[in-house]
Parts: structure tokens; C-alpha cells; sequence
């Protein structure tokens, strides 16, 4: 089965086929390094890195292009409201490039311990600042813009299709907001290059033809986009909530500068609720990576969580989820690490196994096929093989990960600790209990003469 990928735009599934033979590029939204990213954040992350794999396994050559935006992403994605940037640096008391460069670095660590694949070419919005100015000047001359006393806007009235990725009901926008929209023409109107107020001081500002100012977020995609990969490429991706306004614009600018829709397919991860809700930042509080380490779970025990759904679906988290996780990803090690040295990849697992990559990165069919491998009768050098081509979709380091490496959670450890005090003490009911949520969690206890060790099932 060759590649189909669901593209938003036509809101199909389509087969893929890349505009230039053999080579595939994408553009994927990058964060705002304002704060740390959180755990739903990087769910997407883990989306492209797969799609990517997917790509790779399939011989095509990837070149892959992601943003940091580090200036212009004001607080609301309307244009309103002060840049996330300044709001970070009053709340952190360090310069705005200083919790960029702060920020960025922990992504990074981020990406490294997730086992995602870095880009081939990261660009920051605050070096392409001539780009973005050179867009907009290019737009202006189209006669999509107009100026208004708080910066340059584009007029979204000019374009026939606005909003056809979203499918935004634009009359209805119309005659329904109830918002002060300022100067703007129409409530979908958004900010191509924003002025300084006179009577802020503003860290990050540059000089243009309209004035003293800064860019708006969504003309950083579209400059650096158009600079590293041409005026149409393969595929662009995000998170669910950049399509009706940050892909939307994007789509809206390229098309005034360029007349295309900037990607051939656009692609887009969905989102991480807990409790039922979106994870955000804005909510004050939210898990990071780091919290998870510090539980005792390994990074990619979150990946492999995120494999269990697919990437267009909604997916809940809740530690009980991460721990089945951990007890499944630690499975897989150690029964591979258990099958000895690799023979040859069994031909026909590998072709199902790119079958269910195929048909729209579906991970999880892709994942319960890594289970039927280990429970076939297939000798233990072709399961080896065969698990080790599925981990390079995967993305687990199975090759790498040797069983006497392994270091114990540390939640597991608490657990043993107190079920052998429990059993110095002679409280047998609890020693019982707890010594089941050690082999719960994947582990064994065996008692010796005067320690106990743990291991895993």
C-alpha cells in the first residue's frame, strides 16, 4: 500500500506523492518559547518525528524546516493583547532573548529525550526579520493591506477562499461578532506588522517602511517557509488549533504574495486533554517532560503512550494511562533485548507493518502488530529483525537499549521499599498488596536472605 496521508485542506485522505521525486519538504509550527513547553505540546512533536519515520521508511529524502518564534505571538491569536514574549520576560525578570535562549535549550533537551529527530534547519522569526518586512511589502503592493493606527492589516475581503481550511463561516463572523475590533475592517482581519506604542518599552522592535514596530506571528511561517522550501511545498503541519487562524493567515498571505496555498497537503495533530480538557499554558498549570522524569517514568514512556492513539484523534492522559505505557514499552525491551542477535526481517510483517504506516500513520494498528511478531512462531533472530525495521517507525532506541542498563522507576522502588518494611513488620496483607502493585507496574520482587532485589517480569 502506498502512502495516504488526511489532508485538511481537501478534508480527504489522499495519496501522497511529493512535488519533486524522491525528496519530501515539510514545515512544521515550532513553539513560542515564552515558557516550557507541556506535555501536550510535544504530543505533536512526536506526530511529525512519526510522519517523518513513515516518509523515510518509504525512501523518500526528508528535509525538514521548523520555526521558534521569539517575537511577535501576542497573548491572543486575534491580534490582541501584549507579545507572549514581553509578558515572559516581566515574569521571569530576564531579558526577552534570555528566556528565548533559555526556552529553546530545554525544548531541545526535550525533543533529544523523546528520541525526535531534529530538523534539518531551525529558524528563529528575530533573524528573519528582512524576509518577513520584504513579504509584507510585496502583499502591500497587491493591495491586500491597509494601515491602521496600531499597525499594517491584511484585508482578508480580498481573497474569495479565505478560510476554506478551516471552513470558517465567514458571514456569519460577520454578523455575529460581538467584540471591539478596533480599526479592523472585519473581525478576520489580522496584523501583518504591529507598531510601538509610544509609551511602551518594547525589547524586541525593528525599523520598516510602515515604522517602528514588529512583525505579526503569522507572516514569521509564511516568510521562513517560502525562504527554506519555495512557494509550494510537500507537507506543512501543526496542532488542531493553528487551523483557523495561524494556518488560515498563512494560507491567506502566500496565496496574495504567491497565488498558492504554500503546501500541498497540511497535516495536523490533535490535541492532549486531561480531565477532559485541553492542556494549556494559559491555565497557569500544566505537565512538562520534567515532571514525568521526576516520577520516575522514562521519557519515552510518554511516546509510546502517544503512539497508542492516532494523531487525529483526542487523546487522554492520566498517569494510570502513562504506567500501562511504561509496563508495555518495558515489555517490548526486554523480550527483544531477550531474542539474542538479529536474523532477517520477516518480509511479510514488514509489509503489513508499512501497510498500517501507510494508511495515515496509523501507530497503534502498527503497534499491536509489534505484539503479534513476538507472539508468532517466527525464529527468535527474524522477530528481532523484524521488531528492530518496525522501531524505526517507532522511534524507542530498541537496538540501543540493553536490559543491564535499565534503571528501576523510582515509584517502583518506593513501592518494594515499603512492602519489605511491611514484611519486616510481619503485616503480610499489606506486604501482599503492595508487592502487587510492583508486578502491576511490571516488576517482580524475589526476596533473598536478607535484601530483596527487583527485576523485571
Amino acid at each position: 500500500m502506498k502512502l495516504h496521508l488526511y489532508d485538511n485542506w481537501t478534508r480527504q485522505l489522499r495519496l501522497f506523492e511529493p512535488l519533486e521525486p524522491g525528496r519530501v519538504g515539510i514545515y512544521s509550527c515550532g513553539p513560542t518559547v515564552y515558557d516550557y513547553q507541556h506535555i501536550g505540546n510535544l504530543r505533536t512533536y512526536i506526530f511529525v518525528d512519526g510522519l517523518k519515520r513513515a516518509l523515510r521508511l518509504n525512501g523518500y529524502e526528508v528535509f525538514h524546516v521548523m520555526n521558534i518564534t521569539d517575537v511577535g505571538h501576542l497573548t491572543s491569536d486575534a491580534d490582541e493583547g501584549e507579545d507572549k514574549m514581553e509578558k515572559g520576560s516581566r515574569r521571569t525578570g530576564k531579558s526577552a532573548r534570555e528566556i528565548a535562549d533559555l526556552y529553546t535549550d530545554v525544548f531541545r533537551s526535550d525533543l533529544k529525550q523523546l528520541n525526535i529527530t531534529d530538523p534539518d534547519v531551525w529558524c528563529k522569526a528575530t533573524d528573519h526579520i528582512p524576509e518577513q518586512i520584504a513579504f509584507i511589502a510585496d502583499i502591500e503592493k497587491k493591495g491586500f493591506t491597509y494601515k491602521t493606527a496600531d499597525g499594517i492589516y491584511f484585508d482578508t475581503s480580498k481573497l474569495n477562499d479565505y478560510g476554506h481550511l478551516a471552513r470558517l463561516d465567514i458571514e456569519g463572523l460577520e454578523s455575529g461578532h460581538r467584540i471591539d475590533i478596533g480599526e479592523k475592517r472585519r473581525p478576520t482581519d489580522f496584523a501583518l506588522w504591529k507598531f510601538s506604542r509610544p509609551d511602551e518599552h518594547r525589547q524586541m522592535e525593528w525599523d520598516s517602511p510602515w515604522g517602528i514596530g514588529f512583525p505579526g506571528w503569522h507572516i514569521e511561517c509564511s516568510a521562513m517557509a517560502q525562504k527554506y522550501l519555495g512557494d509550494y511545498f510537500d507537507i506543512h503541519c501543526g496542532g488542531e488549533d493553528h487551523i483557523p487562524v495561524h494556518h488560515t493567515n498563512e494560507i491567506a498571505q502566500t496565496q496574495a504574495r504567491s497565488g498558492t496555498r504554500l503546501a500541498n497537503f497540511w497535516l495536523h495533530g490533535f490535541f492532549l486533554l486531561q480531565s477532559g480538557e485541553k492542556m494549556a499554558k494559559s491555565k497557569g498549570e500544566f505537565l512538562r517532560l520534567q515532571l514525568l522524569c521526576d516520577k520516575g517514568y522514562d521519557p519515552l514512556d510518554y511516546r509510546y503512550l502517544c503512539l497508542t492513539g492516532h494523531y487525529r484523534s483526542q487523546l487522554s492522559f492520566n498517569f494510570d494511562a502513562l504506567l500501562a505505557a511504561q509496563t508495555a514499552l518495558n515489555r517490548l525491551r526486554s523480550q527483544v533485548n531477550s531474542l539474542g542477535e538479529p536474523g532477517a526481517a520477516d518480509p511479510t510483517y514488514v509489509d503489513r507493518f508499512m501497510a498500517e504506516l501507510n494508511d495515515d500513520l496509523n501507530f497503534p494498528r502498527a503497534l499491536a502488530l509489534a505484539w503479534d511478531v513476538l507472539k508468532s512462531d517466527l525464529s527468535a533472530g527474524a522477530k528481532k529483525a523484524t521488531l528492530l525495521k518496525f522501531d524505526q517507525g517507532f522511534g524507542f532506541g530498541l537496538e540501543s537499549y540493553h536490559i543491564e542498563d535499565e534503571v528501576i522507576p523510582e515509584h517502583i522502588m518506593r513501592l518494594a521499599e515499603a512492602r519489605w518494611q511491611a514484611k519486616l513488620a510481619r503485616n503480610f496483607a499489606e506486604s501482599d498488596r503492595l508487592r502487587k502493585q510492583v508486578q502491576e507496574g511490571g516488576y517482580l520482587i524475589e526476596d533473598l536472605a536478607d535484601r530483596y532485589r527487583v527485576k523485571r517480569k
